[in-house]
This record gives C-alpha cells, structure tokens and sequence, in this order.
C-alpha cells in the first residue's frame, strides 16, 4: 500500500519545476502544485498505474489553464513581461549545472513566452522532463502525432532565439566577475569592453520603475551602467550570485535589492541583458537574500 503524503512529496520537485517553467512565476508554481495535492488526495490511487505519470499529467494541465488565463493579463502587462528570478545556492553535480543552465535559465523562460501554452507544455514535457510521446499526449489529451507537430513547430519557432554557441559555466563565471567589478568601480570603458557592440537591454519594471522595452548598442549600455554609480556611488553594490542556474548580477542601491540582471555572452563579450526590475517580482528573492550569506564575487 502506498503512503499518499510520501509520494507526492517524493515527486514535489519535480512537479514544481514543470509547473514554474510554464509559468514563470514562483506563486503561482506553488498554487498550481497545492491544487495537484488537492486533486491527489481526492484521487482512488488504487486505480492508477503510474501515480507519477498521473501526477504529472495534472499538474500540467493544472498550469496550461492558469497559463490561459494569464496570457491576457501579460497581454495588456505595462512593458515587456520577464519571469519571476530564482535565487539558488550552486548546483552539486554538473550534471545538474548543465540542466539547469540549458533550461532553467531566465533567457529560456523569456524565450518560451513566444509559445502557446499547449506548445510549451509540449515542448517543455519532451525536451526538458525527457517524456516520451504517449506521456505527452495523454497530458494534453491529444494524440501523439498533433504532439510530434507541436514539438517540431515549437522548435522552430524558438531557433531564432537560441544561444549564438554555448558557453561554459566557468567563462561565464569570469566575465560576470570582470562586469561587476568595472560596475562597482565605475569603468566606463571596462564596461565597453566586455559589451558586444549590438549588445541589447531588456528591463521589467511592470508599470511601476521605469524599464527599457529594447536599448541597443554596447556604447549605450555601458553609458547606462556608468550612469548608475555616478548617480548613486557608494550607495551602490553589486554581487554575483546564482540565479536559475546561471552567473547573474544582483545590483542593490542603498542596501535594498534593486535588480537582478541575467547576462547572456558568446563566451567573450555580453550580448543581451535581462534586467528585472519589478518590485513584485524582487520581493521573493529580496527575502532570500536577507537570509543568505553574501554571495561570491
């Protein structure tokens, strides 16, 4: 006989980083796996030949409802909409740093937003939790083919956004080191430096601190990050810290959390910034931080 309350825990993990990558946001990951505890406690687990596989099924259904819903709100959301960050002491295993990079990252979940919500449980069943096609189709009550279609469709349609070449985990360690160092110290052309020249910013404030929907230009970003400690000096402090299993910055002015900046590079030089900025959006990881001891730099 199985323990109900064990099982489900066993399997929580796993059940909150499906429902998180197809949300992106941590409160509403926890709402949709307490309503798969809810839906299991009311289940007859005698009659199911894979509680795991059950309980999967629901939690992804669960989140491609409330993804529905949301997609309106983060239709009309004021600026461009960036998921909710991920504060996380480093991987044990790399192994689990290759996955989590690969697919955990903020840039993925950003780039995922261009899916519909059946695409992306789709895409993200097969290509991140390795679910083979009955899985999938029983999960989105579609047949394997119509999955097969989603799957290939959803690949392309994120081509165009994948990553220039992969980077190691270590080079992108080193450079997020150099970049917040030449913050700290105000290095205007040390910032330059390690911005690509068609480097792109992306900010989230939500309607409620001011953000840039696209600021272009390596010359233009450094200027901005420049501008930062002109204005604030000493009163600004920056932290490498690990956020969805990659090196990110953590930039705080006058001792409160101010952003949390996810950095992708071609190994070289920074490409593309996405700068959380939302206070809601903070206030998890702002509540992290104060437990934690400082991060590595």
């Amino acid at each position: 006989m199985i323990d109900p309350t064990g099982l489900f825990n066993r399997h929580r993990p796993r059940l909150h980083a499906i429902a998180y990558r197809m949300l992106g946001v941590i409160a509403d990951a926890e709402d949709i796996v307490q309503d798969a505890w809810l839906r299991w406690n009311e289940a007859d687990h005698s009659t199911l030949e894979s509680p795991e596989a059950w309980l999967v099924t629901v939690t992804t259904r669960l989140s491609i409802d409330r993804l529905r819903a949301l997609k309106a709100q983060r239709e009309a959301y004021a600026g461009v909409w960036l998921p909710e960050p991920l504060l996380q002491d480093s991987p044990p295993t790399p192994a689990e740093i290759h996955e989590a990079a690969d697919d955990f990252s903020v840039a993925f979940l950003f780039m995922l937003e261009r899916l519909s919500p059946e695409a992306r449980a789709a895409f993200l069943m097969r290509e991140v939790f390795d679910a083979d096609y009955g899985d999938v189709a029983r999960a989105l009550g579609k047949t394997e083919a119509s999955c097969r279609q989603l799957v290939r469709r959803a690949k392309q349609q994120l081509q165009d956004d994948a990553p220039r070449r992969a980077v190691s985990r270590d080079a992108h360690h080193r450079l997020m080191q150099g970049f917040a160092q030449a913050m700290r110290a105000g290095d205007f052309h040390g910032l330059h430096a390690m911005l690509a020249e068609d480097a792109e910013l992306i900010s989230d404030g939500g309607g409620k601190v001011p953000s840039f929907s696209s600021l272009v230009g390596g010359k233009r970003l450094a200027q901005l990050f420049y501008a930062g400690k002109r204005r604030h000096g000493d009163g600004l402090r920056v932290e490498v810290a690990l956020v969805n299993g990659q090196w990110a910055l953590l930039r705080f002015i006058g001792g409160v959390l101010e952003s949390v900046q996810s950095y992708e590079t071609d190994g070289e030089r920074i490409v593309r910034v996405l700068v959380q900025r939302n206070p809601d959006k903070l206030a998890s990881m702002a509540a992290d931080v104060t437990k934690r001891a400082p991060a590595s730099s």
